[in-house]
């Protein structure tokens, strides 16, 4: 692996913090406004007020402040609840071990911490990583770690990213970081990666979108809008958002993306407008429309996320959606249409549609496709862009109970032994050299290539609560509780069913104990479920064509 590069001067790679040039080191001194900031008292406000996720869009866009309330107050549980659940317990334990500090300070958690094997980039803190450890500690009533890594990683934002004499966008979250301990001067730093150390060197799309999804999720389980209203997060905001409402050449909505940039950081064949980062870019505007404050900046930003919305609604729920009627509308296809009246409009071949989708498409059921681009459609099944979808209300009601009509139709294929399959089919033999360029580490129903993650338990959780199916997650996590803990919390299984532990995983994987436990935590209290959803909008419902499964 490649070092990471930090407060450093190189010719290439080169990551300089903007505090080097003045001769200083990366750091928050005691004396700083983000320190300050820490101790200021947390303003609460318990009045009962409608929720800012049951407004519309055009009201919001109207309105000043998003309203704050305390939300999932309560005691600490006792510790007869651990002794009757001893495998919450040592998930709390190991997460807790993977506990990152900066100066004294909870700054994140480690992407795992398993020894027994080389760390590579195992030892630092990523923003996607962190997130379901986030939302354990805040369900938990443990916020102060939540807010130190935001503040954190808004810090790195302002750095100035290189990457071979190339000048990233000013708005580019890390991918992650890590604290280093010279112990000669018992000093500590930071250094980030911006994807200059990454496999492919692909920036993280993602990263800026979950920064903004946890700010949502921090401030609605807090009721402490005092964070997301400093200037610096406001300008956080708005410089993520920069980067993907700025004009260009696009036809389209969606966000055009290189392989690598998300959760599939490896050559998977998701270049192009994954449904993975729409569904994330889709929520990440939401969240941004209830935390930009109403002044004269914050309201341009909301009229281009408002008509952005609508656009990217519409072509989504339009275009990548697939069920029984919309599979054989595609098979039956014309082609080489022209005009504003052409029904193939991206003029894809019928012929390219893969024999497995046929069989794997039941009667009552759909779910969004993985990509969509000219005379290319991706078939294949993400989980993560189709459970954010869920949760964000990308997916209209109908659509999210087929969703989860597909996840109950094709259990074993999704689930099997162990939850869940990142993608569904794996691809294989000439199609998986084309795809992957022989990546050995992708090979078929391993890793990202149909290999099964318990991270996505949490996901899941959440949207079946959302649609009003707990007994789908119910299911699922008596399916994780009867070999994670046994097994170290690996990172992922292998296998069609994901019955073996991953040829490469790590153990005691971060993520995947505080899915668990996040999971857990849903289950027995679904109030948790407001901080990671979003209610429809009603003014954004396209005109959709009715399928059979959304029938009753």
């Amino acid at each position: 692996m490649s070092p990471v590069h930090g407060d450093h001067t190189g010719q290439n790679g080169n990551v300089r913090s903007l505090e080097t040039t003045v001769g200083t080191l990366f750091e928050i001194g005691e004396d700083s406004d983000v320190m300050r900031f820490r101790d200021r008292p947390r303003p609460v406000n318990v009045e009962r007020k409608r929720s800012v996720d049951e407004r519309s869009i055009s009201e919001l866009s109207n309105i000043g402040s998003p309203c704050r309330r305390s939300c999932f107050l309560g005691s600490p549980r006792p510790s007869s609840y651990y002794e009757s659940h001893p495998m919450v317990a040592d998930a709390w334990e190991t997460l807790r071990r993977s506990v990152v500090h900066f100066r004294g300070q909870p700054v994140g958690t480690l992407a795992a911490v398993d020894h027994s094997v080389e760390e590579l980039n195992y030892d630092q803190v990523f923003v996607r990583d962190f997130v379901p450890s986030a939302l354990a500690f805040l369900m938990n009533r443990e916020d102060e770690i939540v807010k130190n890594f935001l503040l954190k990683t808004l810090r790195l934002q302002s750095w100035e990213k290189i990457v071979d004499q190339f000048k990233l966008g000013e708005g580019v979250m890390p991918a992650s970081f890590k604290v280093l301990h010279d112990p000669v001067r018992n000093f500590e730093t930071i250094t980030a990666d911006f994807g200059e150390s990454a496999i492919g060197r692909v920036a993280p799309v993602d990263s800026g979108f979950w920064w903004i999804i946890l700010l949502r999720a921090y401030t609605k389980s807090t009721g402490d809008t005092s964070l997301s209203e400093m200037p610096e997060c406001q300008n956080g905001i708005r410089l993520i958002l920069s980067l993907c409402l700025s004009e260009g050449f696009d036809t389209f909505p969606t966000l055009l993306c290189a392989d690598g940039c998300c959760m599939i950081d490896r050559r998977m064949g998701v270049y192009g407008y994954p449904i993975e980062i729409q569904a994330l870019f889709f929520m990440a505007l939401r969240c941004a429309l209830v935390l930009l404050k109403q002044d004269n900046v914050g309201k341009e930003f909301v009229k281009r996320i408002t008509d952005r919305l609508h656009a990217l609604s519409y072509h989504m729920r339009s275009y990548f959606w697939l069920d029984l009627k919309q599979l054989n509308d595609i098979y039956r296809y014309k082609t080489e249409e022209y005009s504003h009246t052409a029904v193939n409009k991206f003029n894809v071949m019928p012929d390219s549609l893969p024999d497995w989708v046929f069989d794997f498409m039941p009667s009552r059921g759909g779910y969004f496709i993985g990509n969509v681009s000219p005379a290319r459609m991706d078939f294949r099944w993400f989980c993560l862009g189709n459970c954010v979808a869920i949760l964000s209300s990308l997916a209209t009601p109908e659509q999210a109970s087929a969703i989860m009509d597909l996840i109950e139709s094709r259990w074993e294929e999704l689930v099997g032994e162990m939850p869940l399959k990142i993608c569904y089919p794996a691809i294989e033999n000439h199609e998986w050299r084309i795809v992957t360029g022989c990546d050995p580490k992708n090979t078929r129903w391993s890793y990202h290539n149909g290999g099964s993650w318990p991270v996505l338990l949490w996901l899941l959780t959440a949207a079946c609560i959302k649609t009003g199916r707990p007994q789908i997650a119910r299911r699922a996590i008596e399916l994780a509780e009867s070999r994670l803990s046994k097994d170290s919390w690996p990172e992922y299984y292998d296998g069609k069913l994901g019955r073996y532990m991953g040829k490469q995983a790590r153990k005691f994987q971060t993520w995947s104990i505080a899915g668990y436990l996040v999971a857990k935590m849903m289950l027995e209290d679904p109030s948790h479920l407001g901080m990671i959803s979003l209610e429809e909008d009603k003014q954004m419902k396209p005109l959709v064509k009715r399928s059979a499964s959304w029938s009753s």
